[in-house]
């Protein structure tokens, strides 16, 4: 089960419960389902309960002690652990990891995204600087990659920003009184162009707004030490083990695997999206794309048969994997302007 199918499972439990008459709520639009944090345990939580608590008028662990039986008899769901104040920590069928890799071998790039317009009408309109509309710009990819109809604006604008950054809004002047500026990240110290279109991207966006980006020439630098090196590098990597597996004559195949932590942050990618676009913050899903990067890069070298081991399924199955995770890396890429090479 895939994280959003778990989200629309936890959702169809509450409504189970509802049409029981065991709970009087109204049902929610979405679940959010997470990584379990300190406490925790199984692959993931949700603090459903919590959100239903108030309007229901229980508890917030009667609640979940309510929905918990739903969830346990589903397909694919093996077991559901009730922790804190009513935390519904669930750990999945081993069928899990294939289905994650299939859902995001089947969507593409594109996985993580909403399935269509939300009704959400995002005004984003920032003031006369590099870094704010570079921000807005991909804050306004984001959004719409989750169902929402954006327009950014700016109260001014370089055609040299488009020329090296490529960077563009909807529309460039001044603003009526009753439009306010509400993307303002701290500008950047320096002229960031000379670094080029990736590069300058990356270091006006990786920093939360509130933090004030350094420009130098670290973001340059083909090193571990350079976050932005690290994600391109992967995404590369496993673009190579591709070229290299088809060399040896087989190709990727969903299956059992290990590699919990890559599985759990490629899991974790659409809950990212949605909190980025939620809190108009490219950062968070840079800093993710990088935790996508440490958890691939020592597993893809686990991936291809080494001396004379033939191509096996597990040989199958984790080149699958490995390539769910160059998916992600380029479609997080795209959402934030930067190209994703095959070859780095």
């Amino acid at each position: 089960m895939t994280p959003a199918e778990l989200s629309r499972t936890v959702l169809h439990a509450v409504r189970r419960a509802v049409d029981a008459g065991e709970l009087d709520v109204t049902v929610p639009e979405r679940a959010v389902v997470a990584p379990p944090g300190p406490g925790g345990c199984g692959d993931y939580a949700t603090n459903i309960a919590l959100q239903l608590a108030r309007p229901a008028g229980q508890p917030p662990y009667r609640v979940a002690e309510m929905l918990r039986p739903y969830l346990v008899g589903v397909d694919g769901v093996a077991d559901v652990v009730l922790t804190g104040p009513g935390f519904l920590n669930i750990s999945l069928g081993g069928a899990a990891p294939a289905a994650l890799v299939e859902e995001i071998r089947s969507a593409g790039a594109r996985y993580g995204y909403a399935d269509g317009p939300d009704g959400r009408i995002v005004q984003l309109h920032c003031p006369y600087d590099l870094r704010a509309t570079v921000v807005a710009e991909a804050a306004a990819r984001i959004l719409r990659s989750q169902g929402a109809l954006v327009r950014a604006t700016a109260e001014g604008f370089d055609p040299e920003w488009t020329a090296v950054l490529g960077v563009r809004t909807d529309a460039v002047g001044p603003a009526p009184a009753d439009l306010p500026v509400n993307v303002r990240p701290v500008p950047a110290p320096a002229d960031p162009l000379r670094l080029g279109r990736d590069a300058a991207r990356w270091a006006l966006l990786y920093p939360a707004a509130h933090d004030r980006p350094r420009i130098g020439a670290e973001h340059l630098a083909q090193r571990e030490s350079n976050p932005l090196f690290r994600v391109r590098y992967a995404h590369a990597r496993t673009r190579a083990l591709t070229r290299n597996a088809a060399d040896l004559g087989f190709e990727g195949r969903p299956g059992p695997v290990h590699g919990h932590d890559l599985l759990a942050v490629l899991g974790d990618h659409p809950r990212v999206l949605a909190a980025a676009a939620d809190h108009r913050a490219p950062d968070r899903l840079a800093r993710h794309l990088v935790a996508v990067a440490d958890a691939a890069l020592p597993f893809l070298t686990t991936v291809l048969p080494r001396g004379g081991e033939k191509p096996s399924a597990a040989h199958r199955a984790r080149l699958a994997l490995a390539e769910a995770a160059g998916t992600v890396l380029a479609g997080g890429l795209t959402l934030l302007g930067i190209d994703a090479p095959d070859h780095l």
